[in-house]
């Protein structure tokens, strides 16, 4: 064979190899690419994920927060409540001790018909025991 030949022989060769490796790192780029893009597309699945359990605590969360507000508000509204009711209560006790005869006895505040001993509901119109012709009798 001639020097020619085995030289072109020698240079197909080379370029069939270095063709044979090109085409092999292409390969492996758009292999690396595919996976990168598949890593992506599953990194995407999982932030979607990760985003729907937050949206869900979070309005979990809201509903909490309402839910605690409602009750405050309720608890506001019992105290104020309760506030009147004692009030209202301490006005009528007062006002009983106001009403009460002994009470007022012992608070030493006495209208001027109980100090002339006049303490009788009939001497206090006007009437009297000794003038009442049936106050001997039983009622009926």
């Amino acid at each position: 064979m001639s020097d020619g030949i085995i030289v072109i022989i020698v240079i197909i060769a080379v370029v069939i190899v270095a063709l044979i490796a090109l085409f092999a790192i292409r390969s492996r780029r758009q292999s690396m690419v595919r996976h990168r893009r598949e890593e992506a597309i599953e990194q995407r699945r999982e932030a979607e994920v990760y985003s729907a359990r937050a949206d869900r605590r979070e309005a979990e969360v809201a509903e909490r927060k309402a839910r605690a507000e409602r009750e405050q508000a309720t608890a506001r509204e019992q105290e104020a409540r309760i506030a009147a009711d004692r009030k209202a209560a301490q006005e009528r006790q007062e006002h009983a001790r106001r009403l009460d005869p002994d009470e007022r006895n012992r608070r030493g505040d006495t209208d001027k018909r109980d100090r002339r001993g006049d303490t009788d509901r009939h001497n206090r119109r006007g009437d009297t025991d000794q003038d009442d012709p049936n106050r001997h009798r039983r009622p009926n």
